[in-house]
């Protein structure tokens, strides 16, 4: 639910950002393990490299200093690192930055790095653009651009200037991540992995609408915090809202999640935007309880900021 702003700054032109070779970064130690083995470098290499990327904050391969100059250089003729710093960032006065990085293919992604007070939250993107048009969100207007490697998705991470300083990661950006399963679940991976940036699956949460073919896998291969944009428990109001209710019912997702213990560690939230009347009613909240009843969760109520174009008030 960022907000959609276009990087043509101050009339500037957009800059064209290519990948020329294939990328390092964004790789579980299992692919590295591969791209070492098809240069006939010892299987370890694959775990020094995996600590440079995700634990140092190199920006360059002479700077693998445990690697011999003759490996540095095998694997520099074919492979980029793939860290990419945010070109532009704007900064609103209770200390809330909103980063922008570019991606392959001429694309804009935001990242927004919110403090408060001994929290500080990184609210990443998954995809450029996103195909769920729902009436509230700004990027859904932008149309779908592409998906994000694992590796621009860790980058908005990695780059980021107070990575020192974060507690919490969301997958609430730009994008609707299980459109995009198997990127994301790799990044999770390299966030919470031992070998990758050894973060607790307690500190990230991904939020989705729903996507069935993406929700299920997330639930049996993560264990990361799960949150469900609802909006609405009565089927004609969130349709109106959210166009994939047609594709992906709420009765469905909540049917599979009732399937599984979310009494210890992991937690399901539910996220409720408040729209002026359209879902603020007795009876939408009876709705939601009688949905809701048996499962262990949060409901996060969220006020409404408007957007252009959109008949929806808070």
């Amino acid at each position: 639910m960022l907000s959609y702003y276009k990087y043509k700054l101050n009339n500037r032109k957009q800059e064209v950002f290519l990948h020329t070779m294939d990328t390092l970064f964004g790789k579980t130690v299992s692919e590295l393990e591969e791209v070492v083995a098809s240069q006939g470098l010892p299987k370890y290499t694959a775990g020094q490299i995996a600590s440079w990327l995700y634990k140092k904050n190199i920006t360059s391969w002479a700077e693998m200093s445990d690697l011999s100059l003759k490996n540095r250089t095998i694997l520099s003729d074919r492979y980029e690192l793939g860290l990419f710093p945010p070109r532009e960032v704007q900064e609103s006065v209770d200390g809330t930055k909103k980063y922008l990085y570019a991606t392959s293919g001429s694309n804009f992604i935001e990242s927004v790095y919110i403090p408060d007070k001994e929290r500080a939250t990184l609210c990443v993107s998954s995809q450029a653009g996103c195909k769920m048009n729902c009436a509230f969100c700004m990027t859904g207007k932008q149309g779908f651009q592409a998906n994000l490697s694992a590796g621009e998705i860790v980058n908005q991470v990695r780059s980021l200037p107070e990575r020192d300083h974060l507690t919490n990661l969301v997958y609430m950006g730009m994008g609707e991540p299980f459109d995009n399963i198997e990127a994301v679940l790799k990044s999770l991976e390299i966030f919470t992995s031992p070998w990758g940036f050894g973060y607790s699956p307690t500190r990230i949460t991904v939020s989705t609408i729903g996507v069935m073919t993406g929700l299920k896998r997330f639930i049996e291969e993560s264990r990361c915090h799960l949150a469900i944009s609802l909006h609405s428990a009565v089927e004609k109001d969130r349709l109106s809202l959210m166009p994939m209710e047609k594709a992906w019912p709420l009765k469905g997702v909540i049917e599979l999640i009732k399937r599984y213990d979310w009494r210890h560690q992991r937690r399901v939230s539910f996220e409720y935007i408040l729209f002026q009347g359209v879902n603020d009613t007795p009876e939408h909240a009876g709705a939601l309880v009688k949905l809701l009843n048996g499962i262990a969760c949060r409901v996060n109520l969220i006020s409404f900021h408007m957007i252009p174009g959109s008949p929806l008030q808070g």
